[in-house]
């Protein structure tokens, strides 16, 4: 069967040196699945950008990545066979239009914040179908095939809001519709079932095996091994940016382990009361309804709950940032000032600036909100991202040239280098292999320990919600009831 993507000695460097990809080969067929794994900082990211033709800045790419097969472009002329590396990026975005397709760890980076997402649907699918009216037919037939692929068919007024009113989940989804609408040949998805809760990432692979056995080649970079093992037709273990092993889902994929139970602490003093806490859209429509919570000092609470629930809205709500009602307070007053709640955003890599070093950036709130001399805060923060995994080489590079779960740590770290008493986290743990989420919840831990911090953890990893004392269940902006009618707040 023809192929149709190649890719030979593939290879990329920083600036400096480092080896993020080593003389990787990868060759995918139609309908073909490929899952790659490997730990976080192993080079998944940086692959599936490579595979794009693309890098994030500063790198240095080598080999070769040919998509294969007459190339459609705007304009006269076919292509077969067409090297996508080394091109300039109009040239670039000619010859894959239409045939590679992208969805990023983080779907904030493909939606645009000032335009409807429908809009943009019909905007991406013009490129394949023409923008007269006599396309409009076939541009609508387009849009809607994508969301129904993406699992938004049944709720066709998302495509009338802007991002920032779609959940986490429901970014995520309408980022995958927008990744389908061109009908592209492969899909390089990164970490695609990142933030949703398992019913979601059941039908979102229902639906990407359905896009499979229609022809289109996936190549899924995932720290989410159920899903690589429901899916995949050959898995990549990539290690130090070289691969470390090939096979199939049953050779190289372990069963997940599973939890060993919910943590208990002893019960102590309340450090974090909401009562009555609700958030309204500027139009008026109710997000989160009434929410009332306590977490002791130490204590670990688990945030739960389908896609487009509350979550978030909760945590930042929480957090200032997000205008409420109700009342959050923190040892027994009213929050004020930005040191006593820190928020780990979902989307961490638009929390970093692109041009300063990690480094800089987590030792910042030392200095600001604990007044700590440059050369103290730094050292603290080396220390922290150290007992994270994150070596002083890494954490000296721009947040471009980390993973998603290396710029996950280091989040984590930054609010933590602030000394808050509470800590809002997430979705903290979303692109963390197993080692990596062990070294976080140790981390997490040891706070709550030494410092008596209260966690606030949004998460849908069981693993995660295993280790909490407490777990509220969301749904529709609710504490959600159970089947009695009381609400769901486990212990």
């Amino acid at each position: 069967m023809t192929g149709v993507l190649t890719v030979r000695g593939l290879g990329a460097r920083t600036p400096g040196g480092a080896v993020l990809l080593d003389g990787v080969d990868l060759d995918l067929a139609p309908g073909q699945v490929l899952a790659v794994v490997g730990a976080s900082g192993a080079g998944k990211s940086t692959l599936g950008l490579a595979l794009l033709g693309e890098a994030a800045p500063g790198l240095h790419l080598t080999g070769s990545v040919q998509v294969q097969g007459p190339v459609q472009l705007q304009g006269p002329g076919r292509m077969d066979g067409t090297e996508l590396l080394g091109r300039p990026l109009p040239a670039l975005r000619r010859a894959r239009a239409g045939r590679v397709g992208h969805l990023p760890q983080h779907p904030g980076v493909v939606l645009d914040p000032v335009r409807r997402t429908g809009p943009v649907l019909d905007e991406l699918a013009a490129t394949v179908h023409g923008r007269g009216r006599t396309h409009r037919q076939a541009r609508a037939a387009a849009v809607a095939g994508a969301l129904e692929l993406a699992g938004l068919g049944g709720e066709p007024e998302l495509a009338r809001r802007f991002p920032h009113q779609l959940s986490g989940g429901q970014q995520q989804r309408m980022a995958l519709a927008q990744t389908l609408v061109t009908g592209p040949d492969v899909v390089v998805l990164d970490e695609p079932t990142t933030g949703l809760d398992p019913d979601t990432t059941g039908a979102v692979v229902e639906r990407l095996a359905a896009v499979a056995r229609a022809g289109t080649a996936l190549v899924l970079l995932t720290h989410d091994t159920g899903t690589a093992a429901a899916l995949a037709d050959e898995v990549v273990e990539l290690h130090a940016g070289r691969v470390l092993r090939r096979g199939t889902a049953a050779e190289l994929l372990a069963p997940a382990a599973t939890g060993t139970g919910r943590e208990h602490r002893p019960g102590g003093d309340v450090l974090l009361a909401v009562t009555g806490l609700s958030v309204s859209t500027p139009a008026g429509a109710l997000l989160l309804s009434d929410v009332d919570l306590t977490v002791s000092r130490g204590g670990l609470l688990a945030v739960v709950g389908p896609s487009g629930a509350g979550k978030t809205t909760l945590g930042r709500a929480i957090a200032g940032l997000a205008p409420c009602t109700g009342e959050v307070r923190v040892g027994g007053s009213p929050v004020t000032g930005r040191r006593a709640v820190q928020y780990v955003h979902q989307d961490c890599r638009s929390a970093f600036l692109d041009h300063r070093p990690v480094l800089d950036q987590v030792a910042r709130p030392a200095e600001l909100l604990r007044r700590l001399p440059r050369a103290d805060a730094r050292a603290a923060a080396r220390t922290v991202l150290a007992r994270l995994g994150l070596d002083s080489g890494t954490a000296a590079r721009r947040p471009g040239e980390l993973s998603g779960g290396q710029l996950q740590r280091a989040s984590v770290a930054r609010a933590l280098l602030a000394r808050p008493a509470v800590l809002v986290a997430d979705e903290a743990t979303s692109a963390l292999d197993g080692e990596h989420r062990r070294l976080l919840l140790g981390e997490l831990d040891r706070a709550r320990r030494e410092d008596g911090l209260a966690v606030v953890l949004i998460s849908h990893d069981p693993a995660v919600v295993a280790t909490a004392n407490w777990v509220l269940a969301l749904a529709g902006g609710r504490v959600a009831p159970d089947p009695g009618g009381t609400v769901v707040l486990i212990t």
